[in-house]
């Protein structure tokens, strides 16, 4: 079979588009559905020291959580797509190296708080840790919601390949500094809560960072077909919180342990500002009204419904 001059042209036209394709990393030809993050999610906020070697480096509302150590640092959530060069910024204006990032984790799968952990990822070279019953839902770019049962959600940030899977009382150690992974599920399947001890000006701080019981639109707390039993996750993670002692706590968003109103931009540093027992029970009573209060209109539009 006989070429034409013409169609040679266009062969080789074509040939000359498709290699720079083929050139392209994968995670650059892939694409996801941006959602709309509200203005306390991106709003700047400077970084700080909250108590020992625990710093915040995300931004006016989406927390993020810098854990420093001798052999390198953790970092736990990203905050939304495009959030990297921030943190970066935040985390080398304390003076610490983006690249001494080893290990990175979540409080729970939302794109609010890991939509920067794939970019973050391949540029630290860190391994990524998840709780079980979340890792699904990172791997997928939050499609495999449980609010989604049928068709998934979409892809709504850059997929992330899962490390390690942690469980209930896993350990996390780098450095001298032991996180201890709690399963707080209910928000998400796989959601998470994070403790560790820190020693500051000779003392010993026992640290929460705590993944609070909200409930996101959409979301019927007595039954949900992809999470079936979302209330009794609900119910027994409100029941473990109670059971926590805190020094200092923190939370997935600055609003959910009211930052704003014991910290102002330029205060100098004191851990103090942070100890906050009663607060901490206030907050989980909070949740809880919210939780039952859910349950109870939920569970009465299904009796009217069934009339």
């Amino acid at each position: 079979m006989k070429t034409t001059a013409g169609m040679r042209s266009k062969l080789l036209l074509f040939a000359a588009l498709l290699v720079p394709l083929l050139l392209v990393p994968a995670h650059a030809q892939q694409t996801w559905k941006q959602l709309p993050a509200q203005e306390k999610y991106v709003k700047p906020y400077e970084p700080f020291r909250v108590v020992g070697n625990l710093y915040y480096v995300g931004t006016y509302d989406l927390a993020v959580y810098l854990i420093t150590t001798p052999q390198g640092h953790m970092l736990i959530n990203t905050g939304v797509n495009d959030s990297a060069p921030y943190i970066r910024a935040n985390i080398e204006k304390l003076g610490f190296k983006y690249s001494d990032i080893k290990l990175l984790l979540a409080t729970h799968g939302h794109w609010d708080h890991v939509a920067a952990m794939a970019q973050m990822k391949r540029e630290t070279g860190a391994r990524m840790l998840m709780h079980e019953d979340d890792a699904a839902l990172v791997e997928s770019g939050g499609n495999v919601d449980y609010r989604f049962p049928d068709k998934g959600r979409g892809v709504v940030y850059e997929p992330v390949k899962v490390d390690q899977r942690l469980k209930e009382g896993d350990k996390v150690r780098l450095g001298g500094t032991e996180l201890t992974v709690m399963h707080h599920p209910g928000h998400t399947k796989g959601a998470s809560s994070f403790t560790f001890k820190t020693r500051d000006a000779g003392r010993d701080y026992n640290v929460l960072i705590v993944n609070m019981g909200s409930i996101n639109p959409g979301v019927n707390v007595n039954f949900m077909p992809g999470f079936t039993n979302i209330n009794e996750a609900y119910l027994g993670t409100l029941q473990r919180q109670k059971q926590l002692k805190p020094d200092v706590w923190v939370a997935s968003h600055a609003a959910q342990f009211n930052m704003h109103q014991k910290r102002n931009p330029g205060d100098t540093y004191d851990p103090n500002r942070f100890v906050d027992p009663d607060g901490y029970g206030a907050k989980i009573q909070f949740y809880e009204k919210l939780v039952r209060a859910g349950m109870a209109r939920d569970q009465a539009a299904k009796k009217a419904k069934d009339m």
